[in-house]
């Protein structure tokens, strides 16, 4: 699936807005991401904004971790300012905020992609039993393990959606990868890394490449589940879909795309270590 032009402007908007605190921690003005979201009304987009904030109390987070309300000055006309109430949103309130918003609008569609897409991967890193790690081994080894018990878990969607059997689910998989490695399905990606046909993909990834995969199979597996994806070859796209969403977040953030991450020793080694 091709990028839109909106869709590449509606990103790098929502970058554009996005503010650095004192402490550089990031964050949006819900005063500017009202504008960009389409709401002429800001007392409607704070209907919204209240809907946001119930969601992260359901979802049992810390409301002033995420909305914190701030006074901004604005431009009123001739030069003139005035003092306006705001709030200070991070990038999870923005995530809740898109999701409650008004889905007939593009602009909500893409920004639901957007935060969906970039609150995940930060939440990957920032996840607490990720935070303590402090060595690459450590990071590859909890990711790895993470991402087989995904992977189980979206055999199983995927199943309900018609990717029953092996060949299938082998299918279904080299779609995911192409979305992800800018075309390239797991031969590609073998020969790419000049890995021997025997050796595992994801046992020579190191902790960058298998949070990308990560990230890859949880929003597939979210998605088919989500939208009810039904047929085949419905899931195979989808999963191509949620793959180059996660390639396209990487080229934002400036990363390296995965295919030219370097190879890493098999981490079959790392686990009889620590058996």
């Amino acid at each position: 699936m091709k990028t839109t032009k909106l869709e590449k402007k509606v990103s790098v908007i929502f970058e554009q807005i996005k503010r650095i605190d004192e402490d550089g921690n990031e964050y949006w003005s819900a005063r500017e991401l009202a504008k960009v979201l389409e709401y002429t009304e800001y007392r409607n987009f704070i209907s919204v904004v209240e809907k946001a904030k119930e969601s992260c109390k359901t979802a049992s987070q810390v409301l002033l971790n995420h909305f914190v309300d701030i006074n901004e000055l604005i431009i009123i006309g001739k030069g003139a300012e005035r003092q306006v109430d705001s709030i200070k949103l991070s990038r999870y309130a923005c995530y809740l905020i898109v999701q409650n918003a008004d889905p007939s609008k593009e602009v909500i569609a893409l920004g639901q992609s957007y935060f969906a897409i970039q609150t995940r991967l930060q939440e990957i890193t920032q996840m607490e039993k990720y935070k303590v790690l402090t060595s690459e081994n450590e990071k590859r080894l909890f990711l790895r393990n993470e991402l087989r018990a995904h992977n189980t878990k979206l055999a199983e969607t995927a199943s309900h959606a018609g990717v029953i059997d092996a060949i299938d689910f082998a299918i279904f998989q080299n779609f995911g990868y192409k979305g992800l490695y800018g075309g390239l399905d797991a031969k590609g990606i073998h020969k790419k890394k000049q890995l021997k046909p025997s050796q595992q993909i994801l046992d020579h990834m190191g902790s960058t490449e298998l949070a990308a995969n990560l990230f890859r199979a949880t929003q597939t597996e979210e998605k088919l589940r989500r939208a009810n994806i039904q047929g085949k070859q419905n899931a195979n796209q989808t999963h191509f879909e949620v793959g180059k969403k996660v390639r396209q977040t990487i080229k934002e953030l400036g990363g390296t795309m995965p295919e030219e991450l370097p190879m890493t020793d098999s981490i079959k080694k790392l686990e009889r270590k620590n058996r």
